[in-house]
């Protein structure tokens, strides 16, 4: 299913040789029309790699006819050099697909500051281009995997239309967007500027809140391509859902398969004066090392909690904070609730509430625990 699940999408995924071995670290993707109307997000960090330099500037016309994407390198940090590059293998798609290459995206993952081995790669492009089938949405996502130890898809089913995407990361997963490439597809009839606005609001509430390690890449992309191959015109708040449904379920794929992560856990902030307020707070304490640390020992350590919520600028007070872990309030107005030995902290899923006490406005940001593994993995090799 993936990205070939609604009509008018082929993809390919292959083994191009930018990675060593013979996995597959080159995919392509296709929309066959009739529309291309296309929207994008891309990192907010100031570096910012040349295929997101790149693909911000075709978006600009709101069509995409293709998406090429390779793992194994990121081209971040090559100069000018590494641009050409990028321009070359939207040149190469164009050629294979007898297209524009103001209309072909490409997207990087990778090891950051090295050239990629552009023989390989633009060879790779046509041998993709030979292979494009509506089957091949599986092996597009299993060629854009990194450090992911699986592949990561997701689709629904709207009222004549379908929704599908594929996704990969696994670290560096912080705002904006998370450390990941993810290219989403749909049947529905809309315009750019439709897409734009569905796109905005799905990912801001999902992969924006997606805060393993608070590491913010330079090659985070999110790209949503419709095709209008269903001839249907989609009622716009259900085909946002169904978008927000695919990014949700994909952000959570990406949490799952964090590296290192042996506990995955929601931060739902409640009673804060602004979701401002509670994203600030839900962020502040999922980047708590100290605290990351107590839920890998499987300690309900609530002081960590709020040590966490008291560097923030949220409106609260500190004798009206709540805490509870799994379901136990173990805080209680800034100090000792219920019997912390109540709570089971032996499920992979760890639940930390914070009542703040000062509104009504909520909201919800992923993490993982800090592990020995996590470390090992991020010095163990050059990435």
């Amino acid at each position: 299913m993936s990205v070939t699940a609604p009509l008018g999408f082929r993809a390919a995924g292959v083994a191009a040789g930018i990675k060593s071995g013979d996995a597959r670290d080159l995919a392509l993707v296709v929309n066959d029309g009739p529309s291309r109307a296309a929207a994008g997000v891309f990192t907010a960090n100031r570096v910012k790699a040349a295929p997101v330099l790149w693909s911000q500037q075709v978006l600009s016309g709101g069509r995409l006819r293709a998406v090429v994407l390779n793992s194994g390198g990121a081209n971040a940090c090559t100069g000018p050099e590494g641009f050409q590059d990028t321009h070359a293998t939207a040149e190469k798609a164009a050629e294979v697909l007898a297209d524009s290459a103001g209309e072909i995206a490409v997207c990087s993952t990778g090891l950051i500051g090295e050239r990629l081995p552009m023989d390989a790669l633009l060879a790779g492009v046509e041998n993709a281009a030979g292979q494009l089938s509506r089957d091949g949405g599986l092996a597009a996502a299993d060629a854009i995997r990194t450090t992911d130890t699986v592949s990561k898809i997701s689709f629904r089913r709207g009222s004549g239309y379908m929704v599908g995407g594929m996704a990969k990361g696994a670290g560096m997963l912080a705002p904006a967007l998370a450390t990941m490439l993810c290219v989403i597809t749909t049947d529905a009839e809309l315009t750019s500027e439709e897409l734009d606005a569905a796109l905005r609001q799905a990912t801001s509430r999902t992969f924006d809140r997606l805060d393993t390690d608070g590491c913010m890449s330079t090659n985070d992309t999110v790209l949503l391509l419709a095709s209008g191959a269903s001839g249907v015109r989609p009622d716009l708040e259900e085909f946002g859902q169904k978008v927000h449904e695919v990014c949700a379920d994909l952000a959570r794929q990406l949490l799952v398969d964090a590296e290192g992560a042996s506990k995955a856990i929601a931060i739902e902030v409640v009673g804060a004066a602004s979701e401002q307020d509670a994203v600030k707070v839900g962020r502040s304490v999922a980047r708590s090392n100290l605290l990351k640390c107590a839920i890998h020992g499987e300690d309900p350590n609530w002081g960590r909690v709020l040590a966490a919520v008291g560097t923030t600028d949220a409106e609260f007070e500190p004798d009206r904070l709540n805490v509870a872990i799994n379901g136990i309030w173990i805080c209680r107005g800034g100090a000792v609730g219920d019997d912390r030995s109540k709570v089971d902290m032996r499920p992979r899923d760890v639940t930390i509430t914070i009542d703040l006490s000062a509104g009504t406005h909520t909201a919800t940001v992923h993490t993982t625990d800090l592990t020995a593994d996590y470390v090992h993995e991020n010095s163990a090799y050059s990435s």
